[in-house]
């Protein structure tokens, strides 16, 4: 248990690496002497090298024994961060982003992994608890620790707090951690064409993904290369991976209907979680100018509820009565109700409006996590299948990162322009009656500065700055809905595509 507690701080740090490291971005940027475009690469890379991390990483742990992995996935974790700060160009970030990436994709596997080895039936949903920590407790946290080193201490903690977490997760592994015997003659069926495939099909996928947006997408011939070479590595990928006698991905426990429900349901949940942290948080610093320091207090109170709520769902899941089906159910309910109650936001809102739509998300979040690590891990028939659950499970989670980042950005161009054009419209068509009313034309050409310029007034800076917080405002108000109608998409997956399944307790009493 002991062991399974410095794993966990090694998830955490990992997460922190990433989700801080990418709300403090402008900071980052700014003290570095990095410009916007160069900037999305930081978490480009991070994200590709999470993915090819988190699908190698439960295959590595069984060949060099769990121990003596988890301690090398932790020391590159805090070799990589801690050197960012004295980069000389941003080639060299880049290059430690990468392996930073990779570390954090290494290390969240593992978390499953352990858990599922060392907890017996009857208190692994305490252990599942504790990887659900890392879905739900450490995003909602990330905003407050942001807040802490960006305005309070000082920007390169962001990246030194990575030493003191690592040093205590790799001393609690060290002496906590049983050592097995390692396999290497696993080598020798290593699957290198799917470590190839997987490298250049998640990373055309991912950089596609994230830079798409900025570049145009199909309007830029590198968009357009991705987007073949993703369209043809990962077929390739998957039926490689169908076929061959010792894969990183097991793909045939996808047909069990209770883990291809854990797998899908897992991926929109991750984006679906967005609701409750991104989409207020950005609201907050676009249109009432707020700095993390400030705003960070309504996810702070989703991550302080999942230490109460995480605990409790494992107590109420293990009684054989409560079905888990229903509890996801409710728990997306009380998601779609913050999500619809957030929607109707306006200029007016701060913090203080959100506590309420939040305390909802903290209460569903983990009543909807909960039941699905306990379909999918009841569905492991063996120690042996472990690795390989836990790869497709946080592989899943991995493109969901992804995903979110082309999702929220294609939401926002689409409904910010279409808001910006609806709104504009209005005001000039109301400008124009009032100007024929008065019987006073516009003048034109417009009054030039003494440089040559057109003379701005001030009023039209003021209307434009108004112009542009209404359509932030309306375009988050849709993110809301979209989100909403994405739990009402997972409700209807949790009424048809999963089966009944009793605590772990019970069930592998049965087996």
């Amino acid at each position: 248990m002991i062991g399974l507690g410095g794993v966990l701080i090694a998830a955490v740090t990992s997460q922190f690496n990433d989700q801080v490291t990418a709300m403090a971005l402008m900071d980052v940027r700014g003290a570095l002497g990095i410009s916007y475009d160069s900037g999305t690469w930081i978490g480009s890379l991070y994200v590709w090298a999470e993915i090819v991390g988190m699908v190698i990483s439960p295959w590595l742990a069984v060949t060099f024994t769990l121990r003596r992995w988890t301690l090398f996935s932790i020391a590159l974790c805090g070799v990589s961060g801690v050197l960012i700060p004295f980069c000389p160009n941003i080639e060299a970030i880049y290059a430690l982003r990468l392996l930073q990436g990779l570390a954090g994709g290494l290390i969240i596997p593992l978390l499953m992994t352990t858990a599922l080895r060392v907890l017996t039936p009857g208190i692994r949903l305490y252990g599942l608890a504790v990887y659900a920590l890392t879905a739900t407790f450490t995003p909602a946290l990330a905003a407050t620790v942001t807040a802490l080193w960006t305005d309070i201490v000082d920007w390169r903690i962001l990246f030194f707090q990575a030493v003191p977490l690592c040093s205590l997760a790799g001393v609690l592994v060290w002496y906590c951690l049983h050592q097995d015997q390692p396999k290497y003659e696993r080598f020798r069926m290593l699957d290198w064409r799917g470590l190839l495939l997987l490298v250049i099909g998640s990373g055309a996928l991912s950089t596609m993904l994230f830079q798409g947006d900025r570049l145009d997408w199909f309007n830029s011939r590198l968009i357009c290369v991705l987007a073949l070479v993703s369209a043809l590595a990962i077929p390739l990928l998957l039926a490689n991976e169908w076929f061959h006698p010792l894969p990183f991905l097991k793909l045939q426990m996808l047909g069990r209907r209770n883990f291809a429900y854990a797998a899908l349901g897992l991926f929109l949940f991750s984006i679906i979680s967005q609701s409750g942290s991104a989409v207020p948080l950005r609201y907050l610093q676009e249109v009432q100018g707020y700095r993390p320091l400030q705003s960070n207090l309504i996810t702070l109170e989703i991550a302080a509820l999942q230490l109460v709520m995480l605990p409790a769902m494992a107590l109420l899941l293990d009684y054989r009565q409560v079905d888990s089906r229903v509890v996801s159910l409710v728990g997306l309910g009380l998601v779609l109700a913050s999500c619809f109650g957030s929607s109707f936001l306006t200029v007016y809102w701060n913090r203080d409006q959100f506590y309420l739509w939040q305390l909802l998300q903290a209460i569903g979040q983990p009543m909807v996590i909960m039941p699905l690590l306990m379909m999918s891990t009841n569905t492991v028939t063996g120690p042996a299948e472990g690795p390989f659950a836990s790869a497709l499970i946080n592989t899943s989670r991995a493109m969901a990162e992804a995903a979110s980042a082309w999702f929220f950005e294609l939401i926002d161009r689409r409904r910010n322009a279409l808001h910006f054009n609806r709104l504009a419209d209005e005001v000039g068509q109301d400008r124009w009656r009032v100007i024929q009313g008065n019987g006073v034309l516009p003048q034109y050409p417009a009054p030039l500065t003494p440089g040559g310029r057109p003379r701005v007034p001030g009023s039209l800076e003021a209307f434009g700055h108004a112009l542009q917080q209404q359509v932030t405002i309306l375009s988050a108000s849709d993110t809301f809905l979209i989100l909403g109608a994405l739990s009402v998409f997972l409700m209807l997956l949790v009424m048809t595509l999963p089966v009944r399944t009793m605590p772990p307790r019970i069930h592998f009493a049965t087996h």
